[in-house]
This record gives structure tokens, sequence and C-alpha cells, in this order.
């Protein structure tokens, strides 16, 4: 074990990354991936092999996105989250995911509920991976920290929305 502590948790940890850098989202056709993410998510992206290129959007964390001739349907659960700035941004989106489902192949789409402190819907892509776009405050997810570790129902209490901080 290391000598360092991490203060909020009090635990000793093996391994001391510096930061999550990356994650993995699948492609089925690079090219046409590529045109989705930049025309219509308005994602940052690079190639970086014939079968691989990275994307990003406002932060040092990127996505590896890898071709893959596998089918694939991402659980619900390990979706990947946009943020925009307020509840109308995200009523605004949904609107667009539907008038645009046909067009990029979109799938699944969710109706804009208030949950998990916050407010947000989920599609998927022709790809198989699985979106969230939500509302939240600058940095994210970022103030939760700042809580640290919740009680009760956490951030699934229906009130727990009213707890996050304006932006």
């Amino acid at each position: 074990m290391s000598a360092e502590t991490n203060a909020a948790t009090q635990v000793r940890p093996d391994i001391k990354p510096k930061f999550i850098s990356h994650g993995t989202l699948a492609s089925r056709n690079l090219e046409k991936t590529r045109k989705f993410y930049e025309e219509f998510l308005n994602l940052e992206v690079v190639r970086t092999s014939p079968i691989s290129m990275m994307v990003r959007l406002g932060g040092e964390h990127v996505y590896a996105v890898v071709q893959s001739k596998e089918e694939f349907l991402m659980p619900r659960l390990n979706h990947n989250g946009l943020d925009v700035d307020s509840d109308g941004d995200v009523d605004e989106a949904w609107r667009t995911v539907q008038a645009s489902a046909e067009a990029w192949g979109l799938t699944r789409i969710t109706r804009p509920v208030a949950q998990h402190g916050t407010y947000s819907f989920m599609f998927w892509d022709f790809d198989g991976n699985c979106w969230e776009i939500l509302s939240n405050p600058r940095g994210g997810y970022r103030w939760i920290f700042d809580k640290g570790d919740l009680e009760g129902r956490g951030h699934l209490d229906r009130n727990f929305r009213a707890e996050r901080p304006a932006d």
C-alpha cells in the first residue's frame, strides 16, 4: 500500500494515476461516425490510424473510437454524457434528436426527465453507443464530489436536484 492517503476517502491507493484520460467507443464505419461526431455532436475529432480516431469536447478527457465488425449495443448504464447549459437546451436537443433520428440512425430516444440531480434524455447512435444529453452546472458532476459520500437515497432522491449549485 502507498504511504499517500486520499483525504476525501481515507483510502491508501496502490496505484496513483493522474487523471482519467480516456474511454473507448465502438464504430462500424469510421467515416460515417466521424461525420456524426463532428456535424451532429460538435465533437473535435482526430484520426489516429486506419481503424481508430480520438474525440473530445471541452476538456482533456478523450474517447478512443475503434472500428469494430461486431454488432454492439451499449448498455444504458454505460452511457456517455454530453452537458448543455439549461433544461431548455435539453428540450431543444431532444427535439433535434427526434427530428434527425432517421437521417443519423438514432434509436431508443427517451423523453427528458428530472433524475439523479439533473434533467436529461438518452438515445443510441447507429454504432450502438448510448448518449445522455443533460443540464448540469459548469464542471459537470464535479459538485457531487464537494458533497462527499451521500446517505440515504443519495442522488436517486427526487429532491436531490435542489442541492446542486447554481452555475
